[in-house]
């Protein structure tokens, strides 16, 4: 399964999301916010093949550090979990062009199937 990076700023959401992902076999490491999981990516000897990240965070946000993750990673998959989808889509954010966009609100069943479809393209 998928080692995956996790960065959520609402702790509940946060929490689901991370819960459903380690009980459909992938491994995540969880992060409050852009800045930790920029800290992860930077601290973690082992490469994660997803970034799974809110859009809208506090301090980095999540296109930043979908663009530094991918910087380190070329092979990185990245997934945005947005209700601004439209943000993702914009093309003057510069976020990195293969990412897939999850609009909230969503199912936890639609974003574990999700997750597969982009880890097996």
């Amino acid at each position: 399964m998928a080692r995956i990076l996790l960065a959520e700023d609402d702790d509940s959401m946060r929490g689901f999301l991370a819960g459903a992902l380690e009980r459909a076999g992938h491994e995540v490491v969880s992060c409050a916010d852009g800045d930790e999981g920029l800290d992860a990516l930077r601290s973690t000897p082992t490469d994660f093949d997803l970034l799974l990240t809110d859009i809208v965070m506090p301090g980095v946000d999540g296109i930043e550090l979908a663009r530094k993750a991918a910087e380190k990673d070329k092979n990185l998959k990245i997934m945005f979990i947005t209700g601004f989808a439209a943000v993702a889509l914009n093309p003057g954010h510069q976020a990195p062009k293969d990412a897939k966009v999850l609009s909230k609100p969503f199912h936890l069943r639609e974003l574990v199937a999700e997750v597969e479809r982009v880890m097996a393209a």
